[in-house]
Parts: C-alpha cells; sequence; structure tokens
C-alpha cells in the first residue's frame, strides 16, 4: 500500500485541505540483533543544541552518529525498495553479523520535502528500545547519501504472511496485536506517535515475534500536530479532515490493523485514494457475520469517529484496550518478556543471513555510495547523521 506524506502546513489553511488535493500527495515509500563490533572508535555526540532543548528525550542516545562507514560493511543484495533509496542486506567485517542498510538519496529527500520527517526517523529510532521495535545502531552519510544500520530481521513482513494465509485465525490475530499493542503503547510514554501502523510494517523476527519498523512518519508530539502523512486506508478521519491530532490516529490504525488481519482486507478500501478518504469520512463499516461479538465490540470502539469514544484515547489510555475482553487472557508479562510460544516461526535458517522471506529486486549496479571530496550542498541539513 502506498504511504502520503506532506510537512507541516505553513501558509495554506487547513480547511482548504480538499480530499483531491490528499489523494494528489501521496507518494511511495518502502523499507525494513547485535550491533557491529568497531575497533579504536568513539561515538560522536547527535543532537542539536535546539533538539536537546526541545525534546524531553534529549539525554537518551542509543544510537551512534558517524561512527560507523561504508568500509565496515559488505552490501550483499536489495530488501527493498523505496521513493528515497532501498535497504540492503548487509554484513559487517568485523564480527561477521547481518544487518539491515537503509539507504537514503538526499537530493531526492529534499526535493519530495521529506526532510524534517527523515531527521524524526532518526531521532525516534535513536530514542526507542524495546522488544517489539526495530533497533537502530548508528548512522553516517556521504555526499549524496545517508545510511542507517538496522537490526536484520530474517522473517519477513507480516504482509508476507496474511496474504499467503488470507486472513489469521482468531488467536493469531491476537497474538500479533497483542506485541502491537505493547510496542505501540511504550512509543506513546515516550510522546512519539508512529502514525504509520499497517502489516507492511511489521516484521517477524526468527521466533516468530513481531517488530515494528520504519519510523519514516514517526514524531514526538507532546501536545498536537497537524501533519498529513500516513497510508490510505489506515489514516484515521481527523487526519484526513485536517484537525489536529495526537496519539488517537494509532489507536484507530490499531483497529484497522485488527480489522485486516481477521478479514484479509481493509474496511475503507477503494482504488481511488480520493474515495477511500471519503470512506473514512463517512465511517460506515460492514462487518463480516463470522465476526464474534467480542472483537466486534472491540473493533467498534477502536474505528470510531468521536475522540471522546475512542479506546486507547480515553483517560485510560493504553490500559483501557488492554483490559477489553478480547485479550483476557493474554499475560501481558510473559508476552513483552517474550515468553509465550508464537504462532508462526518463519522458516528460516538463523545467523547466514537468509533472505527467502524477501521478495527479490533488481540490483542497482550504480550506485553512488561512499563518494567523498566532493560538494555536498545538503550536509547541513542532516547534521545528525
Amino acid at each position: 500500500m502506498t504511504s502520503m506524506a506532506n510537512t507541516e502546513p505553513s501558509q495554506m489553511s487547513l480547511n482548504e485541505v480538499s480530499l483531491e488535493e490528499l489523494a494528489q500527495r501521496q507518494q511511495q515509500q518502502n523499507i525494513y540483533v547485535n550491533p557491529p563490533v568497531l575497533e579504536n572508535q568513539k561515538a560522536s555526540s547527535s543532537l542539536h543544541s535546539l533538539q536537546k532543548l526541545n525534546s524531553r528525550h534529549a539525554h537518551r542516545d542509543t544510537t551512534t552518529k558517524g561512527k560507523y562507514t561504508l568500509n565496515d560493511f559488505q552490501i550483499l543484495r536489495t530488501l527493498g525498495t523505496g521513493s528515497f533509496g532501498r535497504v540492503h542486506l548487509a554484513r559487517s567485517i568485523h564480527n561477521g553479523r547481518f544487518y539491515a542498510m537503509k539507504t537514503l538519496k538526499k537530493e531526492r529527500v529534499i526535493n519530495m520535502k521529506q526532510v524534517e520527517h527523515t531527521n524524526d526517523e532518526r531521532r525516534m529510532l535513536k530514542l526507542a528500545q524495546h522488544p517489539f521495535i526495530i533497533r537502530m545502531w548508528g548512522t553516517f552519510q556521504d555526499c549524496h547519501n545517508l545510511f542507517m544500520i538496522m537490526d536484520y530481521i530474517e522473517g519477513g513482513e507480516l504482509f508476507s504472511l496474511l496474504r499467503k494465509s488470507q486472513r489469521f485465525p482468531t488467536p493469531v490475530a491476537k497474538f500479533y496485536a497483542a506485541e502491537v499493542l505493547l510496542a505501540i503503547e511504550y512509543l506513546h510514554k515516550l510522546d512519539i506517535i508512529y502514525r504509520d501502523l499497517k502489516p507492511e510494517n511489521i516484521l517477524l523476527d526468527k521466533n516468530g515475534h513481531i517488530k515494528l519498523t520504519d519510523f519514516g512518519f514517526a514524531k514526538e508530539v507532546a501536545d498536537v500536530t497537524y501533519t498529513l502523512c500516513g497510508t490510505p486506508d489506515y489514516i484515521a478521519p481527523e487526519v484526513v479532515a485536517t484537525k489536529p491530532y495526537n496519539k488517537s490516529v494509532d489507536w484507530w490504525s490499531f483497529g484497522i490493523l485488527i480489522f485486516e488481519m481477521l478479514t484479509g482486507y481493509t474496511p475503507f478500501y477503494d482504488p481511488t485514494p480520493m474515495k477511500t478518504y471519503e470512506n473514512i469520512l463517512n465511517g460506515t463499516i460492514t462487518y463480516p457475520d463470522y465476526l464474534p461479538p467480542d472483537i466486534l465490540d472491540l473493533l467498534q470502539k477502536l474505528i470510531v469517529k468521536d475522540l471522546t469514544q475512542r479506546l486507547g484515547n480515553l483517560q485510560g489510555g493504553s490500559d483501557d484496550v488492554k483490559n477489553h475482553p478480547w485479550f483476557k487472557e493474554v499475560i501481558w508479562e510473559r508476552l513483552l518478556s517474550r515468553d509465550i510460544e508464537t504462532p508462526y516461526e518463519p522458516p528460516i535458517t538463523s545467523g547466514v543471513g537468509d533472505t527467502s522471506q524477501f521478495d527479490r529486486y533488481p540490483e542497482d549496479k550504480d550506485l553512488d555510495y561512499g563518494i567523498s571530496g566532493v560538494d555536498d550542498p545538503y550536509g547541513d541539513m542532516f547534521a545528525d547523521f
């Protein structure tokens, strides 16, 4: 599914944004445990002084800026491609382990007005340390590209498994939903809105546990924001209506995700994005007859336009969702410690760079990686890398 994004509104009135304009603002994005070992290198500082003032998490730095270089890795194959670059399977020449190397072309990021989102992605990933969120170990850049070094999660996308299964049995959907819930709860406690929850952004590790990935739309928000971003099928109505929003949007998307896992499709889908947005604003859902009452009740309390009624957005926060009868048998402490058997274990060989769960992509023979010593007009725009 296609993601769409735009920068924060400035001079244009929010009420002037039409559904046609929303549909035109689409663009494609696509992306995807052990740090690379380096010798005689020290980590450097990461955040600007302005960011330190603005973020209550400025003291947290779980990744390193400029610690690695392209010479520390052997690029093996492409795992995914997107509008700004691609994700490679890479191997550390120091410890022999495998990592996902996300690369972004600076010029494309700038031309598509995604500088803020790209810097936010780096900042959000450096803050997050959770069993169900992908780990980023470090970033660096050359004259033309940005590089992010992350865990390689061998099991592939939940999206691929869902398409093979058509739809998940209730216990399977509940397992994945519960792990996603814990990841979203953790991000919200850090005042981070994820804003792009969908099966394509959920990876499965070698044991079948989830890893939330692709933080290109994640943002630290203490109060509200206005950015138009997300994937059409999952965007909350308050975003489509260009109203100020906060964590409520993730709980809407969480409901859409559960619906899709149980039915195999999203409730507001239409081939035309503008019609999808109209369906979202209309808010009418036809639920399949095979969904039992407890699931219907949860979905109707998540996929609801009224923010004063949406579960997760109420006074009890994420606890209201966790305490819903559909999750009654979930032992959250055991789940967080990954002490619950997964419903599916990917058929991969761990630790050898197995890529059998990822599609094949044509390799770019003219990669402009590692170029230095030439003019870089964009370096100051990505100072944290």
